[in-house]
């Protein structure tokens, strides 16, 4: 008797992905479509594992979704890694000295910028809220790496493989999109637990003008410090509301931010060889040993001489807004808080070094999250308000040509060295003046005949 197409045995199914890094997702399925014993392990219905489990996650992961991350399975996924550690909600109390606080680092800052005031609200964040508030900008900035990246690994399948797939090529996507959902959702969930405050990292994640701390962390970081925890409460509020000064008055250093991760993204390539050999040693029915390959880095994009240049640009102007905000609490400080010095250390190593989310966010992505120069950011500050004031500092920030440069960065005590300060500089109206006094002189010296340097001829 001939089988039709579609009872064909299993172990007969065409196999569109034989030969790529794709065969084990292929298998898995049974053939995608096939029926019975297509999972590893389920030969004639022996050793059968706990299928509602099992189809009970692969719902979850192969749910649809637009875009190229599963952002319903990483929020959960987030909020589940969240919820291994206790994470009370913050009391009415703890949200009003958060209040407090903010209100008087915006007074102190008053006098070290001529920024005002960016917050328009406060708050106090639990873990979980801060997922749940920042989940929209880390869409928009995961984004566009992770379409590159799922492009490339469908691009990597051999036409043969395409062709036959077929519409097998949006299950593929789906596979994907949940896979990064899911190391997203990890590595969102791990930095909940690390972030002080709306602005901690430097990007502005939360709703513009909301300054935000978490209590539960701001706790846990001051334990070990010779600090009062007022003192710590106070310059971590002073760091935010700086942060909020910055991205109201700046309004184009957002979008700034977002395309150079956008450049980053653009022309992915994915070592296809490296997932290959990672794909052999997973077993599909086994989230573990996924997300082992998966923190193994298994979907780590290599980067383009474009891409490195991208990267630069971001770490640059990340140290960039740390760097400032260093510089000016620092200035808010220098006669208020005796323990400054300490606080501002102590932020200082932290972000050197890191966490183990934003080690995730590296391996997944190539985005390193904190900035590596900010020791050198904040001496450029520094240094350029000493030589021509916090007014020529800040008009840096005018327009994203005048940033420095990761260069700039190799020599920040030279940084503009030589040009005209702030102060002597000429307005547009006096500019406009003084060249239309110049070409009426030379209009007269030529009505003059040009002669005698300019003078009148007698």
């Amino acid at each position: 008797m001939t089988n039709e197409p579609g009872d064909r045995p299993d172990d007969e199914q065409p196999n569109p992905f034989k030969g790529t890094p794709f065969e084990q997702i292929f298998n898995a399925f049974g053939g995608l479509g096939g029926s019975g014993g297509g999972f590893p392990g389920m030969p004639g219905g022996a050793g059968m594992p706990d299928l509602s489990a099992l189809m009970s996650q692969m719902q979850a992961m192969m749910s649809p979704h637009e875009g190229s991350v599963n952002w319903a399975l990483a929020k959960d996924v987030a909020r589940r890694t969240v919820a291994e550690q206790p994470d009370p909600s913050p009391t009415e109390r703890q949200a009003g000295e958060i209040a407090d606080a903010l209100r008087l680092a915006d007074h102190w800052l008053d006098s070290s910028t001529e920024f005002a005031s960016g917050v328009t609200s406060s708050a106090a964040w639990s873990r979980a809220e801060w997922v749940e508030q920042t989940i929209d900008v880390w869409k928009v900035l995961v984004e566009p790496v992770a379409e590159h990246v799922v492009s490339a690994m469908g691009g990597a399948l051999p036409p043969e493989a395409q062709q036959m797939a077929g519409p097998l090529m949006g299950l593929l996507g789906q596979a994907g999109g949940a896979m990064f959902g899911s190391q997203v959702g990890q590595a969102l969930g791990g930095l909940a637990g690390e972030v002080l405050s709306a602005s901690d990292i430097g990007l502005p994640l939360g709703p513009g003008g909301k300054a935000a701390l978490l209590p539960v962390n701001v706790a846990a970081f001051a334990d070990g410090l010779d600090v009062g925890q007022d003192d710590v409460l106070l310059y971590l509020a002073l760091r935010e509301a700086a942060h909020q000064r910055l991205f109201a008055h700046v309004p184009w250093l957002r979008g700034h931010l977002l395309a150079a991760v956008e450049d980053y993204g653009r022309g992915t390539t994915i070592d296809m060889s490296k997932i290959e050999s990672s794909m052999r040693d997973i077993d599909p029915t086994n989230p573990a040993s996924i997300q082992e390959a998966l923190d193994g880095g298994l979907f780590e994009p290599e980067k383009s001489p474009a891409q490195q240049a991208a990267l630069t640009r971001l770490e640059t102007i990340l140290a960039l807004v740390e760097g400032w905000v260093d510089e000016v609490v620092g200035q808010a400080t220098e006669t208020r808080m005796p323990a400054a010095a300490k606080m501002q250390e102590a932020v200082r190593r932290r972000r050197a070094a890191g966490g183990p989310a934003e080690s995730t966010f590296a391996a997944l992505v190539g985005l390193e999250l904190r900035p590596r120069r900010l020791r050198d950011a904040s001496a450029l500050w520094g240094s350029l308000r000493s030589r021509k004031g916090q007014d020529a500092r800040d008009a840096v920030w005018s327009h994203p040509d005048l940033l420095p440069t990761s260069a700039d960065l190799d020599d920040p005590l030279g940084f503009q060295e030589g040009s005209v300060p702030a102060s002597q500089a000429l307005s547009d109206d006096e500019f406009d003046a003084a060249l239309a006094e110049l070409l009426d002189n030379e209009s007269g010296d030529g009505d003059a005949g040009g002669t005698g340097g300019g003078q009148p001829t007698p």
